[in-house]
């Protein structure tokens, strides 16, 4: 444990440090990964496969894959947009890039989702709130997974276009243009469909 606690003084880096410990064989290491970011990527993969069930097995999966590579995490982007690139690229491969069966924005306060509908409305605007989730999750599926990916992770996961760029290995002008793109589309199809 000694040589822990040396190798960890070496790093000023908090992400850097909690991969050097799971190296090392600290158990608590992953646990505390685990539990920063499980609602993270449940909530990742709910949006990507759009089945609860589906969510739970990615996720499970996606977590094996972190246990398996976080002694690999080098530092060189945080551990949750590492964590998110892990979970998007399994998704990806596990999902393929077809269109996803999105899961209504409304029903993710299931299982470790999150809340979305304000629960001081009336039972009115919680119907009205209800329906326009509903309606943003199904012109979600209409739109190209590039651009989804993109409008996902900026307008309901509020990761940066940094981290998106990182995630998605892709120039922040690319980012930029997705989600300008995505949400022209998302707001076209919106109009339309109304």
């Amino acid at each position: 444990m000694a040589a822990v606690t040396t190798t960890s003084a070496l790093s000023s880096n908090p992400d850097l440090d909690l991969a050097q410990r799971h190296a090392y064989g600290d158990a608590t290491a992953f646990e505390e990964v685990y539990q920063r970011y499980l609602g993270m990527v449940y909530n990742l993969a709910l949006r990507m496969s759009g089945s609860p069930e589906q969510a739970e097995d990615l996720t499970q999966e996606i977590f094996i894959r972190v246990y398996r590579h976080l002694a690999r995490f080098n530092g060189r982007s945080s551990l949750k947009t590492w964590t998110y690139r892990v979970a998007v690229n399994h998704c990806r491969s596990k999902l393929g890039r077809k269109v996803w069966p999105t899961q209504p924005l409304a029903e993710e306060n299931q299982g470790q989702g999150a809340h979305l509908v304000d629960g001081r409305r009336g039972p009115e605007d919680k119907v009205l709130a209800i329906d326009a989730a509903s309606r943003v999750g199904l012109a979600l599926k209409q739109l190209k997974p590039k651009f989804r990916e993109a409008v996902v992770l900026r307008d309901l996961e509020g990761l940066t276009y940094e981290e998106i760029a990182d995630i998605l290995k892709i120039r922040i002008g690319t980012v930029r243009s997705r989600i300008a793109r995505g949400r022209d589309r998302l707001r076209h199809i919106l109009e339309t469909s109304s």
